[in-house]
């Protein structure tokens, strides 16, 4: 029996410091059958070596043609490499590893046959609806292992051994502790989706306790919009001589077909801004950010007040809630999301018409997740900012990361400001709601929705996003 190579998974354990520079590790150049590949783009899926059934499947579902992400990544994958891929959202990240993983899945049928890591427990919802949705003519049969869930359905769901398991790594470790006879030692593929978002939010531990449970001999792929130093060293600690595609001009790419502009204005106005752009935007869909769930909550009810169509998203609500309130956005019976950076990275809803930053993004990678949320799959998108005199600095950091000026967005103040009356309305009933909706949960002072600040975060709630 030839030796097996195996990772040194337990001698390198992933970092989880705080000190991401945010810089990108240069592209393997050695891979010049990659540059003459994007030369002649093949121009169906079944050009990329994909099996009739996959083929039909993606016809099904409206894929066209390969992206340059899948292009690149699909080929290597069926071939057995390990992947890094860097892509900017809405490439079609996710199609790119479900469907080479499940044509080995057809060439050896087996139980657990992949797992697949995600951030947010929204990501793992959407990312097995997508493996299904594409398995479908084959009958794949996949799990969705999350937190805020009862473990008992789960375990059973397990206990069917089914050939995927899409979790967050949190509830994933849970069950591969305590639920009985639940074990991942035949594993083939692991696949790690936003992995830069996966050691931002405090999983470097459990990941490492994860690789440790897994085989050694597997195929692992890496896909995330951005790569950083941590990530790096997830590579590593990871993968065997992994092969790099990136479809992405840099560190700090955002879709081309996406137009961006920002507000100027005094912090006190910009209720009265926001409530500008959205009457702007009348029957389009919106997805307006804050950065805190709080904010997001009595924005919410500030724009019910003004007669727009608003729901809240973020980290407080139940999970069922959460769902609910992504499901009525993607049917259009609520045209505008207000949203935490629950919502940030990696869900895919179409037909994202414009993205409001009503608060700016701490960094630049996370504006560009951010706005990622329109502009996907080669459709039309806008982004605006709202700026104020105190966020001038942060700003001008994310147009020098971009690599250039934005233009300022067309808002006349004196067509804005006729708002003024209406807003000053809206803002009293929004704060009455606010002090209602408080005291409904039972917050005290010192605690917001229920949950002590500054209170570490037990591993079934690392996959909800924090307050």
């Amino acid at each position: 029996m030839p030796p097996i190579k195996k990772r040194k998974v337990e001698d390198a354990p992933v970092p989880i410091d705080d000190a991401d520079t945010g810089s990108e590790p240069e592209v393997n150049e050695e891979n010049e059958e990659n540059q003459e590949q994007d030369e002649e783009t093949p121009s169906s899926f079944k050009d990329l070596g994909l099996i009739e059934e996959l083929c039909t499947a993606c016809e099904t579902l409206g894929y066209k043609k390969p992206t340059p992400i899948q292009v690149s990544s699909i080929p290597p994958v069926i071939s057995g490499r390990d992947i890094i891929g860097l892509a900017e959202t809405g490439s079609g990240k996710s199609a790119a590893f479900s469907l080479p993983m499940l044509q080995g899945l057809m060439s050896k049928p087996q139980p657990f046959y992949g797992l697949v890591l995600a951030p947010t427990r929204e990501l793992a919802y959407q990312l097995s609806a997508a493996i299904e949705s594409l398995g479908s003519t084959i009958g794949v049969r996949v799990v969705t292992i999350t937190g805020g869930m009862d473990m008992v359905p789960q375990s059973i769901a397990l206990g069917k051994k089914p050939h995927f398991v899409v979790a967050t790594p949190g509830r994933l470790l849970d069950h591969l502790e305590n639920t009985r006879g639940f074990s991942l030692k035949q594993l083939k593929v692991l696949v790690m989706d936003e992995a830069d978002r996966l050691l931002d939010m405090d999983f470097g531990p459990l990941l490492t306790k994860i690789l440790n449970a897994i085989p050694s001999q597997r195929q692992t792929l890496l896909f995330s919009a951005t790569m950083s130093n941590k990530v790096e060293s997830l590579q590593r600690a990871s993968l065997s001589n992994p092969l790099r595609v990136s479809v992405a001009s840099n560190n700090r790419t955002t879709p081309t077909t996406l137009r961006q502009s920002f507000c100027l204005i005094p912090a006190k106005n910009k209720d009265i801004y926001l409530s500008y752009l959205c009457t702007e935007m009348t029957g389009k869909s919106i997805i307006i950010f804050c950065r805190t769930v709080h904010g997001a909550q009595q924005l919410s009810y500030f724009l019910r007040a003004l007669g727009f169509g608003a729901i809240p998203i973020h980290g407080q609500m139940s999970q069922s809630s959460r769902l609910g309130a992504l499901g009525k956005f993607r049917g259009g019976s609520r045209s505008i999301l207000v949203a935490t950076d629950v919502a940030a990275r990696g869900l895919d809803l179409p037909a994202v018409d414009m993205v409001i930053n009503y608060d700016l993004p701490g960094d630049s990678k996370t504006y560009i997740h951010r706005v990622g949320r329109t502009a996907r799959s080669g459709r039309a998108g806008l982004a605006c900012s709202l700026v104020s005199q105190y966020d001038v600095e942060v700003w001008m950091r994310i147009e020098a990361s971009l690599g250039k000026k934005l233009p300022e967005h067309d808002a006349p103040k004196d067509e804005v400001m006729v708002f003024a009356a209406r807003v000053s309305e809206a803002q009293r009933q929004a704060v009455m709601q606010m002090k209602d909706y408080d005291e409904k949960k039972g917050n005290k002072p010192g605690k917001k929705f229920g949950k002590t600040f500054g209170a570490k975060r037990g591993r079934d709630q690392m996959d909800q996003e924090e307050g």
